[in-house]
């Protein structure tokens, strides 16, 4: 039988400094795009028992057991009565506002920073995955491209939080979840927006460092230490 909650679990994560079938997850044109030899990883939650994924009792009682699974009630996450082609709809929707305030917040950054952004065009592209919680790593993926530094000092970092186009970073959801999908994927270190450090904090997973964020300069600044080993004084959450 159909059940009545959501069964999430860690996705699929998407280094944004790579390509999808469509082409690189951050194209860009009109300027010199600079490699960096490491990965700025976005990272996700799978989700059943949303519209157009549906989820047995079976398999709801099987979540509730695993560490690695959260079980919720079905309208604590999505509106009763959603269908799926709204769902989807919402969700490419924000994916798609994600990006706007991602480029927006980007070229804040660098105009503050002497770059002339007027020619430069983006386009961004990543396949099945919605919603607004890449907005930072796309914002950091695009100053990555466009700056000659190599941020990533050759490691896999990830991160997750909105992005409005002030650059403030915003909390999201599925935080706990999300670090295990770094962690299974290779990332050793993790930005976590300032608003989560309440569910972040006693449930890193072994091996993984998390800086938390408030903005983008933030976020950037804690990216290239992290790059360049200066780690001793990143931005902890405290219980």
């Amino acid at each position: 039988m159909p059940s009545a909650y959501t069964v999430e679990s860690p996705g699929p994560t998407q280094d944004v400094l790579g390509r999808v079938s469509q082409g690189e997850v951050i194209a860009v044109s009109g300027a010199t795009v600079h490699k960096d030899p490491g990965k700025l990883l976005l990272v996700t939650v799978s989700a059943s028992g949303v519209p157009g994924y549906p989820v047995s009792n079976a398999q709801a009682l099987v979540g509730w057991i695993d560490p690695q699974i959260t079980v919720l009630p079905r309208e604590a996450v999505v509106p009763v009565g959603q269908t799926t082609e709204e769902y989807k709809e919402e969700s490419d929707r924000e994916m798609s506002s994600s990006q706007d305030a991602a480029v927006q917040a980007a070229f804040a950054f660098l105009k503050r920073r002497g770059v002339n952004t007027s020619s430069i065009k983006v386009s961004m592209h990543v396949d099945d995955i919605g919603g607004p919680s890449a907005g930072m790593m796309y914002s950091l993926g695009l100053i990555d491209k466009l700056t000659e530094a190599e941020e990533s000092g050759g490691k896999t970092i990830a991160g997750t939080g909105t992005i409005d186009k002030n650059g403030k970073v915003g909390e999201i959801g599925g935080i706990r979840l999300k670090m295990l999908g770094a962690k299974r994927d290779g990332a050793t270190w993790f930005l976590a927006p300032a608003g989560n450090c309440d569910e972040v904090v006693g449930h890193i997973p072994a091996g993984l460092g998390v800086v938390k964020v408030s903005t983008l300069d933030e976020a950037y600044a804690a990216l290239t230490a992290i790059g360049q080993g200066q780690t001793s004084d990143l931005a902890q959450c405290e219980a």
